[in-house]
């Protein structure tokens, strides 16, 4: 953790050939920059964003404000792919969680009264394993559309990132993406895919997203305003 002043943040290098600077999920101040950049010129950097960082903080503050905490008891709502589902605690079920019926049934030994842990990974384990389904077809589907070749597409674990891509072009989703509606799916894999023309945020990546997909902007602010709402 580095600060310039009061402002506290984070430098994550990589081949790239501009700095910018995002505000992670969490609220973290994340500065990409090339490797070679020195520090007293990302500190400048910063200096010269600080007020737009502190405004998208105040942003972030605003929209966390409404995160939710979910309890694991019948009739408590959990999304799956944008659309609320109860659920339901069930004494005997061979699978931990299935979605049948209109509810999530849970199984009841997965619920320590606590933390609640092993629920909450038969819900990453069941977003995981359809993820790996929907996510990869729509990969095969709009790869073209950028025209690019993407290789090995995970769903897994990301932390408080949607997604990654990686230099030896495998792209990586997390499993919270399963919550959001299949257009918000759809334009964080179209997202990634165009950062295979261009790496950082520039106009020209947004021109690159803007030609597959028109309707960027609505979902980026959709997922931008939910995004802290898809948690189990």
């Amino acid at each position: 953790m580095t600060a310039a002043e009061d402002l506290a943040y984070e430098i994550v290098r990589s081949r790239r050939a501009t700095a910018d600077i995002v505000i992670e999920p969490d609220g973290r101040v994340l500065v990409r920059a090339p490797e070679k950049l020195p520090d007293e010129r990302i500190a400048e950097l910063i200096n010269s964003k600080r007020l737009w960082i502190y405004k998208n903080l105040a942003e972030w503050r605003d929209l966390n404000a409404s995160r939710v905490c979910r309890e694991y008891q019948n009739g408590e709502s959990f999304l799956y792919l944008g659309r609320s589902y109860r659920l339901l605690i069930v004494p005997d079920q061979e699978a931990p969680l299935l979605l049948k019926n209109g509810r999530f049934c849970l199984r009841s030994d997965l619920l320590d009264g606590r933390e609640n842990t092993a629920a909450k990974e038969a819900f990453r384990d069941y977003f995981i394993a359809r993820g790996r389904e929907r996510i990869l077809l729509r990969v095969g589907y709009f790869a073209p559309k950028v025209g690019i070749t993407p290789g090995r597409v995970e769903v897994r674990e990301l932390g408080h990132r949607w997604a990654s891509c990686a230099p030896s072009g495998n792209l990586a989703f997390h499993w919270r993406c399963m919550m959001a509606p299949q257009t918000i799916i759809d334009y964080v894999i179209v997202h990634e895919l165009c950062h295979f023309h261009h790496l950082d945020h520039t106009d020209a990546f947004w021109n690159e997203l803007d030609k597959v997909m028109p309707s960027f902007a609505e979902r980026k602010q959709w997922l931008k305003k939910h995004g802290a709402g898809l948690t189990v």
